[in-house]
Parts: C-alpha cells; sequence; structure tokens
C-alpha cells in the first residue's frame, strides 16, 4: 500500500536498491531497529527541510535504514564499534549491487559518524541528516522542529511504544560485549548505567600512563 510508503510528504524511494533494503533490515532486525530506522529517515528527510538541504532520497534511506544493523547479535564478538559493523554491512551491500563508490562513501560515512556529535552537521547532506533523524528520534533534539502533525504522521506509520527503555536495552546489549569500544564516544554512558562493574575509559589516565617518559 502507497501509505506504508510516505508520511508528512516523505516518500521512501521507489527503487530496486530501496526495496532490497527494506527487505534485508527487515529480515535481519528486531521490529524495534527496523521502526526506529525508518523513522530516521523520516526525520532526517523532514530536517532537510528545515535546512534548506537538499540530498540523495535513496542514500540516505539506505544509510538510515542500515545505521543500527551492527547492533544485532551476529556482531556482539567483532570487537568493533557497532557503528562501523552497521556502515561494513552497507559497504558489502552496496559493493554488492555495483553502486559508485562515491555513494557508497557517503553511506558509510554517514552511519559511521551517526553518534559523533559535532561533526556531521558540517558534511555531505546524507550524512548530515542520518544524524539528524538519529538525534531528532532518540534524544529530541530539534523537536520543535517539526510540527506536531508530522510528528504525529510518522509515528502512526512506525508506532514508538515505551521505545526510550526499549532502545536504551537494544543500545546495552548491543555493545555490552565490547565495552572498550565506547572509549570517547557517547554508548559508555549506556553501560555506565546499565551494566554493572563497567568501568569508563579515562582519556587524561591515558596519556598519563602511556609508555613515553614524558
Amino acid at each position: 500500500m502507497a501509505s506504508d510508503f510516505s508520511a508528512a510528504g516523505v516518500r521512501v524511494p521507489d527503487s530496486e536498491l530501496a526495496r532490497e533494503t527494506t527487505e534485508l533490515v527487515r529480515d535481519a532486525a528486531s521490529d524495534l531497529i527496523y521502526d526506529h530506522s525508518r523513522r530516521v529517515y523520516f526525520f532526517g528527510a523532514l530536517q532537510a527541510r528545515n535546512r534548506d538541504l537538499s540530498f540523495d532520497p535513496e542514500l540516505l534511506y539506505i544509510a538510515a535504514m542500515f545505521h543500527d544493523l551492527g547492533l544485532g547479535e551476529s556482531f556482539h564478538g567483532s570487537g568493533r564499534r557497532f557503528e562501523v559493523d552497521s556502515a561494513d554491512e552497507a559497504r558489502r551491500f552496496l559493493r554488492a549491487r555495483q553502486v559508485p563508490e562515491d555513494s557508497i562513501r557517503r553511506v558509510w560515512t554517514a552511519i559511521a559518524l551517526h553518534t559523533t556529535p559535532g561533526i556531521p552537521e558540517f558534511m555531505e547532506p546524507e550524512v548530515a541528516l542520518v544524524t539528524a533523524g538519529v538525534e531528532y528520534d532518540v534524544l529530541g533534539i530539534g523537536y520543535h522542529d517539526l510540527t506536531e502533525a508530522d510528528r504525529a504522521a510518522v509515528v502512526a506509520l512506525h508506532p514508538r511504544p515505551d521505545f526510550k527503555q526499549r532502545i536504551l536495552e537494544a543500545f546495552t546489549e548491543g555493545i555490552r560485549s565490547k565495552p572498550e569500544t565506547t572509549f570517547g564516544n557517547v554508548k559508555a554512558d549506556v553501560l555506565a548505567h546499565y551494566v554493572p562493574g563497567f568501568e569508563r575509559g579515562d582519556f587524561v589516565r591515558t596519556i598519563l600512563d602511556s609508555p613515553w617518559a614524558e
């Protein structure tokens, strides 16, 4: 149904690549991650209007849909940041379909940097807008930039029951087995709250305790 693919005047791209992306994430991810990822696309596209940004809808959609796949159980032992696992999955998917390398680079970067505030907003629109969509849906940053009607339309299409607690649980389970990957990034806060005994990395101590004499 067309209504499954549009909200608040934003449409999901109707291309083979976008359809394959939807099918892959629908099969690989939980309902929580699937619905969140779709909202990230819609909210990112809506924020593009406010910021007067032109973007490639297909690339934004693919990046939004893949951005949290690295939280899945199959990646728990990777030893890499989940953002990098997610980005690498998207890159494999796109290279297998002969997508141009510059497009792949933009998708990879958008995913890899989506939890690194203060940088994506100055990069290509697709990179900036994935982070904008994530920040809107997870953190409520820019909440009042969108109208109540637009928010309601997106959430009606992809509801968010008990989302705050459920996404925090997903983050915790996705990174619990590789706590070292949270050094210097926002996910350390998650483990500090939810994993007993977690010790946050200390940048100052890392410098002072390095093998250099001075």
